[in-house]
């Protein structure tokens, strides 16, 4: 299986997105800061997971994701737990 995932900072609220062969080993790396886009942004919470038992499929997911269409998915598929953070999230 192959995870699209999205975590988020509790540091600055900012989201980042990855995808992953193995999503418990991938999110241990970020919270331990062995992950360089993500280590000065820790805590880190796991916000979101999708499973594909494809790995392009997972790819082409993430880069989905990451673009203006995908933050407007994210923001609409997660309204009620990004209403509840005091602060909001930023990508």
């Amino acid at each position: 299986m192959y995870f699209v995932y999205i975590l988020q900072s509790k540091k600055d609220d900012k989201l980042y997105i990855g995808y992953t062969e193995d999503l418990r080993v991938r999110f241990s790396l970020h919270t331990n800061g062995q992950v360089t886009s993500t280590k000065n942004r820790r805590p880190l919470e796991l916000i979101y997971y999708e499973a594909y038992q494809n790995q392009l499929d997972a790819k082409k997911r993430e880069t989905f994701l990451k673009s203006g269409s995908g933050h407007r998915f994210i923001q609409k598929q997660m309204t009620n737990y990004f209403e509840n953070q005091k602060s909001g999230f930023r990508l």
